[in-house]
């Protein structure tokens, strides 16, 4: 599977090599680029070609009515995510795509940056609706994991294959992962399935 490709803009060179460091030996993520400034950062984009910013929000000058949606006009497909250590008002971070913090583990953060990866990237509208997965829901997800087919599925779980289509489709729209093996990896970081139970074990 494909890294996710992080660009990281973050003042502090401690908590800079911190995140770099700490996702060195990641499955799912690495850190191409590393910035302690918003200066020339379309360039900077352009030539590192990153999957999803990790921006601490303190860098951006509110009292001018900036927001990163401004500063990421030319890419605005490219979620950007609040790295927060320090108290921040609310009605700012909610501009973001997603936050995290600082004192999370790694397995956390790792976590929560393949989520906003892969329910934003490419995905533009903004809907109220939940993207919790119901229970059966997930139950279909873990067979999907575990290498099932439609009819295995349905003959499993005892509902019909069209059932499971619809099941598959709604995960679909939740997760915004489209493809088995990122819905496996989604299942993996979410505990839903452990490794010894992936098909190619």
């Amino acid at each position: 599977m494909k890294k996710i490709r992080i660009l990281v803009i973050e003042q502090s060179p401690i908590v800079t090599a911190g995140i770099s460091t700490s996702l060195t030996n990641s499955t799912f993520c690495q850190v191409v680029g590393t910035t302690n400034t918003l200066e020339r950062i379309n360039e900077k984009i352009i030539i590192l070609k990153p999957d999803l910013i990790l921006l601490n929000p303190s860098l951006i000058d509110y009292s001018k009515k900036i927001t990163f949606k401004t500063i990421f006009q030319d890419f605005s497909q490219i979620p950007v995510v609040a790295l927060v250590y320090a108290y921040f008002e609310q009605h700012w971070l909610k501009h973001f795509n997603g936050t995290i913090d600082i004192t999370d583990d790694i397995q956390k953060i790792e976590n929560r940056l393949l989520e906003i990866y892969h329910t934003t990237a490419g995905h533009t509208e903004t809907t109220s609706e939940t993207y919790e997965l119901s229970d059966r829901e997930t139950d279909v997800l873990i067979e999907v994991a575990k290498g099932l087919m439609n009819k295995e599925i349905a003959t499993k779980l005892n509902i019909s294959i069209h059932t499971v289509i619809s099941h598959r489709k709604n995960i679909n729209r939740k997760t915004g992962i489209k493809s088995v093996a990122g819905l496996t990896v989604y299942a993996l970081l979410n505990n839903l399935i452990a490794d010894n139970e992936l098909p190619y074990r």
